[in-house]
């Protein structure tokens, strides 16, 4: 179902989205190590993950990336006014700090009628070990706008308006997936791990300098097998993930670690899903960018979004099993440091990763200036990463003592968030 944005209703609505995002970051003391300390906030929307020092922040669902940036500075002050009682830093990188052994990785602490979620972390870690589970990532969530699905809708011609919501939220799935690694690719910016955590992870001391996101990477958060899911319809997409449970191959549903996932409006579920429809797409794959004092930019938000504009205007296809496995292992790669070496496959022809992100990239420039002039700020911005430099450029040749530099831009956003 290709949207063809010359329409004039979509014309008129093609800048309104929805988002949210979920920002992890380590607590951690002034001398680099991991906070032992018990998670100090209240406030429902500052949460844990996987362990206790592990700070989640989640923001409400906002009509624009500005207001959406807005709050998690204001998140962000919170969390520091506390920190610096507490004389703790928030760590600005998605890989971790120094990590003397798993015994400084504590599993989140809930009780009463949470305790589950302390025991589900235990099997976590269990499973995986507690290294995978100290990546920190923003998990950034996407709607489309009431407005543009309305007038897609119309153009649709179609009679039943949550099924083409449904449908719509599919096509995007199967063609974002696709285009994962190109997000990958633009927004990776944890290239440098500490030689404690490799060790305590396995990564090999030769590969330890060849990543653009770690977390992002084969040796980052996947799960110990390749799901294969269902894109078809929605009964099929639950259903996929369904047999995995069923088949104890996942506890959960919440242990499909996926690049992207369709969830329901409020609590998340497959039976949610199935009964109330799709309510957005969440993106799985952005590390926190240390160069941002939130982790994150509005330019590559706003970038997200026009790609999913620009997908939308594309012909639909189905998505095979094959076409998934090319999918995650064009992400994998595109979690390496070498553009020019490292290749992807792409339209049946393998192109370096450089090459592939270009080619993509002006074809969204023709889209843009014939539909969506807006945003082309926003994909200025990513050009010049290719003509220039990435930010994992940037990274590595800032933070040259990865944990002293490490401390020190710490300390910075923890006094400049504080004079706010």
């Amino acid at each position: 179902m290709s949207w063809d944005f010359s329409n004039a209703a979509l014309q008129q609505n093609i800048a309104l989205a929805e988002f949210g995002a979920e920002k992890e970051s380590l607590r951690v003391t002034p001398d680099g190590f991991l906070a032992q300390t018990k998670h100090p906030f209240t406030e429902e929307y500052i949460d844990r993950d996987f362990c206790e020092n592990q700070v989640e922040m989640i923001t409400g669902v906002h009509d624009n990336v500005d207001s959406l940036i807005d709050e998690l500075e204001e998140i962000h002050r919170t969390v520091n006014a506390k920190l610096r009682e507490m004389n703790e830093l928030l760590w600005p990188f998605s890989n971790p700090p120094i990590v003397r052994s798993a015994d400084d990785i504590p599993i989140a602490l809930f009780e009463g009628e949470q305790r589950e979620r302390t025991e589900y972390r235990r099997y976590l870690a269990e499973k995986y070990g507690k290294a995978k589970m100290l990546f920190s990532g923003i998990h950034l969530n996407y709607s489309f706008s009431a407005e543009l699905l309305q007038a897609a809708f119309a153009q649709s011609g179609e009679s039943d308006f949550d099924s083409f919501k449904d449908r719509a939220y599919l096509e995007l799935i199967r063609k974002l997936l696709q285009y994962n690694w190109l997000i990958v690719y633009l927004t990776a910016a944890s290239p440098i791990v500490d030689s404690s955590f490799a060790r305590l992870h396995g990564i090999d001391r030769k590969d330890r300098y060849s990543y653009a996101s770690v977390r992002c990477s084969e040796v980052g958060y996947w799960n110990d097998f390749l799901p294969l899911l269902d894109f078809t319809t929605l009964d099929s997409y639950c259903g996929s993930i369904r047999q995995y449970v069923d088949r104890g191959r996942l506890r959960s549903t919440t242990e499909l670690y996926y690049p992207l996932r369709l969830k329901p409006h409020g609590k998340n579920s497959l039976d949610a899903l199935r009964e109330n429809g799709v309510n957005h797409i969440e993106l799985r794959c952005l590390d926190v960018n240390p160069l941002s004092e939130v982790g994150l930019f509005k330019e590559d938000v706003r970038f997200i979004h026009l790609l999913i504009l620009y997908l939308m205007s594309l012909p639909d296809r189905p998505l095979s099993k094959s076409d998934q496995r090319t999918a995650i292992e064009n992400s994998k790669t595109a979690a390496l440091y070498d553009d020019a070496e490292n290749e992807i496959i792409t339209d049946g022809k393998r192109l370096p990763l450089k090459i592939a992100a270009e080619d993509v990239l002006f074809d969204i420039k023709r889209f843009t200036e014939q539909n969506a002039p807006v945003f082309l700020p926003d994909l200025e911005h990513q050009l010049k990463k290719i003509s220039d430099k990435r930010y994992v450029e940037t990274v590595r040749e800032r933070f040259t003592d990865y944990i002293y530099d490490g401390l020190a831009l710490a300390e910075y956003y923890l006094s400049f968030r504080g004079s706010d």
